[in-house]
This record gives structure tokens, sequence and C-alpha cells, in this order.
């Protein structure tokens, strides 16, 4: 993974989902979907409810990993950090 020295952009994807278990495993489904996509960091997802975006849930472990990138495991995981 590159270090991002610039600004970046973060693009913000609503959905039509009412729980928070459904929108993580829709953002799973993306990451497993798109994964081979190097400009897309999936270990920095985050959701939020559509009126409180400034309180937001993180979906991954954000711990990054010598040369492997972040960790694949849910936030908050039990045990070592392992690659995805």
């Amino acid at each position: 993974m590159v270090p991002v020295t610039e600004p970046h952009w973060i693009i913000h994807l609503p959905t039509t989902l009412r729980r928070v278990d459904d929108a993580a495993a829709l953002a799973m489904a993306l990451r497993h979907s798109l994964g081979h996509v190097l400009a897309i960091d999936f270990g920095e997802t985050t959701l939020s409810e559509e009126d409180r975006q400034l309180v937001r849930t993180r979906v991954w472990c954000d711990t990054r990993l010598d040369g492997t990138g972040r960790c694949g495991h849910p936030a908050n995981h039990d045990g070592p950090c392992l690659a995805p």
C-alpha cells in the first residue's frame, strides 16, 4: 500500500438498509468483489446512521501489517491480527 501524502477523497455510499449488521454484510460483499481495486482502502471502512454521520462504527480492524496491508478481521476481534 502506498502511503497517502496528498489529500484524498472519501466516497460516501448511502444505502436503503435499516440494520447495521446488513450494512456490514454489504461492506464485506463489496470488499470481496472489489478487493482487487488498489484505490480502495477497505481497512478504513466505517458505517454510520444517516442522521448521525459523525458517529461511525468501524467494520474491520485497522491495524496495519508489515507489507501485507491491514488486518482482515472484524473490528474488536480476539486473537492476533492476520492479513485478509
